[in-house]
């Protein structure tokens, strides 16, 4: 079994690297009509150079797997903001995506969880609908499009987790079959279990993307056990012939136990460990805790200590 990992969004490593610098509405408003635009450009180059160390700094570090962040592009979603960002920036755009593709690193996006498609207000659906277009003409701009993934969740529940399910259904026909194709689901921690998530991505054939900590947080009463769930999970994972993916994190305190923590805990995560090791699949984890870069090298260290594991990169693990 080979495990690779990843990291979201930010390496803490680098010094001042953050790709996801922002400009809020009610700036871009005080500023003169003609600095708006250069204002949006400078902030949007400045987070596709630094995404561009961040992919030089994973290839270097041979970390295989990566996340995007959603906010390399300032207001190109707002209604009354929106810009051609791609233009001007097709060189980076497609600098990062051949860099990946050298590579064969494995990237995606998860959009903010204000982008659902289980409300029965059009205004949101049609403002989801924007955001992942958003986020595929940023990987087609990329090269991308046939290889990367954008995630999300299923949603809210509305007072009727069965109703919701499938207006998601009628909502989700407002996407192109080519952003439906890219679209991952992602159990959460209150809302949809694992097993309802599963049951979602079944009857659409979408990818489950399976978050161990969201599982433990998140489970029903007599649901599926997780030995269960998991041969379900990597059927999911077929169609875009792909290894399985898995978030992993770990609880920040007892009493904040949705939150994550700093680090995972090895202990946490070494009962989904042991069990994909039974099953024998590999698997691609990306690592949710808050010290993104660091928490990857402490984990990947320690697991590699583990009696029978052998580290064959940076990022990865062979059991």
């Amino acid at each position: 079994m080979k495990l690779r990992f990843g990291y979201v969004s930010n390496a803490l490593s680098l010094w001042d690297c953050s790709p996801a610098k922002t400009m809020t509405y009610a700036r871009h408003q005080k500023l003169d009509e003609g600095e708006r635009l250069e204002a949006l450009r400078r902030v949007t180059k400045q987070n596709l150079e630094h995404t561009l160390r961040i992919i030089h700094y994973n290839i270097a570090h041979e970390i295989h797997l990566y996340r995007f962040s959603s906010s390399l592009v300032p207001l190109a979603t707002h209604p009354d903001a929106s810009w051609d960002f791609i233009k001007p920036f097709r060189d980076e755009f497609q600098k990062i995506g051949d860099l990946v593709k050298e590579n064969r690193m494995r990237t995606s996006f998860h959009p903010n969880q204000f982008t659902l498609f289980t409300s029965d207000r059009a205004a949101i659906t049609e403002n989801s609908v924007r955001d992942m277009e958003y986020h595929y003409d940023m990987l087609k701009a990329m090269g991308l499009e046939q290889e990367g993934l954008i995630n999300l969740h299923v949603g809210g529940a509305y007072g009727d987790k069965k109703a919701s399910a499938e207006r998601f259904f009628d909502n989700i026909q407002s996407l192109s079959p080519d952003v439906y194709s890219r679209m991952t689901l992602e159990n959460d921690d209150k809302t949809y279990t694992a097993a309802e998530t599963l049951q979602v991505c079944e009857k659409g054939d979408i990818p489950l993307m399976f978050d161990y900590h969201h599982y433990q947080a998140n489970k029903n009463e007599g649901e599926e056990q997780l030995e269960d769930l998991l041969p379900r999970f990597f059927q999911t994972w077929k169609r875009v012939g792909l290894a399985p993916k898995i978030h992993i994190s770990s609880p920040k305190t007892e009493k904040e136990y949705r939150s994550h923590a700093d680090f995972v805990d090895l202990e946490f995560i070494m009962p989904l460990l042991k069990m994909l090791k039974e099953f024998d699949v590999d698997a691609d984890m990306m690592i949710e805790a808050k010290q993104k870069d660091l928490a990857l090298f402490k984990l990947v260290g320690e697991i590699a200590g583990i009696r029978g594991v052998k580290r064959v990169d940076g990022g990865s693990v062979v059991w």
